[in-house]
């Protein structure tokens, strides 16, 4: 017997909003969570601004932030996100003796999560102090000494991508299977789809899974800028994250985590808990072609999108919104464009689907997590999000991508898509629930 999976819980905490209602009123409204980058001083880098998260603090959502002191900025993310999600779905955290009535052998926790980010200050610094001009060299006692005086000791073991999901692990008490990912901006799609197989085949009642990223330092921006791949808009922000549009110069770096209870149906009865929506179906490939671009027939993208069909065993005439990767490189729109009408065939121009990364911008590890709670919010309310800053639509791109204002629509099934590089493709599918 396989187990229907529910989502009974969401959290989110991204650059419009650091709870689910704040950032689906913002992204209903079209608003753009990009400015200037003030997490360092980025005014000589080709691109000077990001998608940052604003106003947050970590420590309104413990009651014991000294055990996560040495967490990651993406990790600090990622508690809010869960603590949000499992208040909704009634999980009692941070307790010894939880009274939910939860087994917490079989709630689990799969994340897709990023590496965290180097005290750069004093790593680099101890690297300058360090370095023996004369010799070319260098001096790793000197090293040692400041090393060890002014970088913490967490520093090395907080860059390990597992050590989000250990985090959430001490956080909820989750003692079940504990897994992390990271295949780039596939990384929360691949994480709930993973965790949504567990929970079918019985493997757990619960699981926790999301993903959670911030890449907004000095190495993250400097690498995304010598692909070509960010925008250098800095002009102009707000407006500088433009998928399908003819002026779209690459992704805005964004931040955040985001995170669904999935469990199955027998548990959420049996707990008494709302049903928000069902996971259908998921469906994984790899282009096999290059590590930064997509191959030029969407042949991944589309041999994930069809196996996402075939596991929710529905065909492509029943889809009514899809969420898509809509990074605004010039890659991305045009593959992930000739994907959707490889797939949907004399349906593609009549099925809409939007970008809410042009308002929140690039989460990398945390977007398709949250891509699919705006497929299950755009469910709750019949209504779809917009792609914003399309003022100017490529001649070739010419699908129903809902340009710059929220549409009230009729939604029972939406698809979510993340592309990663390396080729990493993963599609999910999210009904209403029905009995």
């Amino acid at each position: 017997m396989t187990n229907r999976v529910v989502i009974t819980g969401m959290g989110i905490v991204c650059p419009v909003g650091n709870d689910v209602g704040s950032t689906w009123r913002a992204l209903l409204a079209g608003a753009s969570g990009m400015a200037g980058t003030t997490i360092f001083d980025a005014t000589t880098f080709p691109s000077t601004f990001g998608a940052e998260v604003k106003d947050y603090d970590f420590t309104m959502f413990t009651e014991n932030p000294q055990l996560h002191a040495c967490a990651n900025r993406g990790t600090r993310f990622a508690i809010g996100a869960t603590a949000q999600a499992c208040r909704q779905a009634g999980i009692e955290i941070e307790t010894d003796k939880p009274g939910d009535g939860i087994d917490r052998r079989r709630m689990g926790i799969y994340l897709g999560a990023g590496e965290g980010s180097v005290d750069n200050d004093n790593f680099f610094g101890a690297i300058a102090s360090a370095w023996d001009d004369e010799n070319h060299q260098m001096d790793w006692s000197a090293w040692a000494r400041v090393a060890f005086g002014k970088m913490g000791p967490m520093v090395e073991l907080e860059q390990e991508p597992n050590m989000p999901a250990s985090h959430l692990a001490v956080f909820t008490g989750a003692r079940g299977i504990t897994r992390s990912c990271l295949t780039a901006c596939a990384a929360s799609t691949q994480a709930v789809g993973e965790a949504t197989m567990l929970v079918r085949r019985g493997k757990a009642d619960i699981m926790i899974a999301g993903g959670a990223h911030s890449m907004i330092h000095p190495l993250g921006v400097s690498g995304f800028n010598r692909l070509t791949a960010l925008s250098t808009r800095n002009d102009s922000p707000r407006t500088a994250s433009r998928p399908f549009s003819a002026s779209r110069d690459g992704f805005v770096l964004g931040e955040g985590a985001a995170i669904v209870i999935l469990e199955s149906l027998d548990s959420a009865k049996k707990r008494g808990v709302e049903i928000l929506a069902e996971l259908l179906g998921f469906g994984s490939s790899s282009d096999a072609f290059r590590v930064t671009d997509m191959h030029e027939e969407a042949r991944g993208a589309v041999q994930a999108m069809e196996a996402a069909l075939a596991d929710a065993n529905i065909s492509y005439k029943d889809i009514d919104y899809i969420s898509t990767h809509g990074t605004a490189t010039s890659e991305n729109d045009s593959i992930e464009t000739l994907a959707i009408k490889k797939v949907f065939k004399e349906r593609a121009k009549n099925v809409p689907a939007s970008s809410p990364k042009s308002m929140f911008g690039h989460l990398i590890g945390a977007a398709g997590c949250a891509e699919l709670i705006t497929c299950v919010l755009a469910i709750r309310d019949n209504v779809l999000p917009p792609t914003i800053n399309l003022t100017d639509p490529d001649p070739q791109l010419d699908l129903d991508y809902v340009p710059n204002k929220a549409r009230k629509a009729k939604v029972d099934t939406a698809m979510s898509e993340s592309f990663g590089f390396g080729g990493q493709n993963n599609v999910l599918i999210v009904r209403r629930y029905r009995e």
